[in-house]
């Protein structure tokens, strides 16, 4: 018999679940910067805490969040949704989590990460001959996860198909609106953005901080 696959949609037919992924070491303003923005949309989007377990997890910055649901639950969403972070260099090693980020991913309508989330999208094999990015700072590190992957120096975000992937830090809430305007429009970014007195870097393809660590 085949599994039961729970989607959810709380009355709407068109609002978009986000698995938002928490892991020891996650950085906050990765995760919270974006889900700020896209929880304004509450008609839109509904937010999920992911994790390996129901235990409170540390964030890089030693605040602790409660998962919502854990990886093991048979939940088919429509968007991924993965954090950077220091944690993220122990994780990469994590098979278990690797193989629900490729699970995941391979059913969600996009996959998004900010910083060095990217790593571990990259390292489960995902954006294998497909365009990204990541932070900066950690590029290098970063790259050797996902050989096959063409990654991009010079940009705050970058936008490939279902993949979405952004530079780091701060550079998650550029990525977020250009996201929401990818999926609502970019009168709904603006939005968001005014909502949040938020300045908005608009041009994906230019991150000033290549070029302040050498790599353009």
């Amino acid at each position: 018999m085949a599994d039961f696959v729970a989607v959810f949609r709380h009355g709407n037919k068109n609002m978009r679940t986000i698995a938002a992924l928490v892991f020891p070491g996650f950085e906050l303003l990765d995760l919270f910067g974006p889900m700020e923005m896209f929880g304004l949309l509450d008609k839109e989007f509904d937010l999920k805490l992911v994790a390996e377990s129901m235990t409170p997890v540390a964030s890089n910055q030693r605040l602790k969040v409660k998962p919502d649901i854990t990886t093991d639950a048979n939940i088919q969403y429509d968007i991924l949704f993965v954090p950077g972070g220091a944690g993220v260099r122990r994780e990469v090693n994590n098979k278990a989590l690797i193989e629900w980020i490729v699970q995941t991913s391979n059913t969600a309508e996009f996959t998004l990460s900010v910083c060095t989330g990217s790593a571990l999208l990259a390292k489960s094999g995902v954006l294998d001959g497909h365009r990204a990015t990541t932070n900066k700072a950690a590029f290098s590190w970063v790259v050797e996860q996902g050989p096959k992957v063409e990654w991009i120096r010079q940009a705050r975000w970058v936008e490939d198909g279902p993949f979405i992937t952004s530079s780091g830090v701060s550079a998650g809430m550029d990525m977020t609106l250009g996201a929401l305007a990818l999926m609502h429009g970019i009168e709904i970014a603006e939005k968001v953005a005014m909502w949040c007195e938020y300045t908005w870097h608009r041009d994906k393809e230019n991150d000033p901080f290549a070029k302040l660590h050498g790599l353009v």
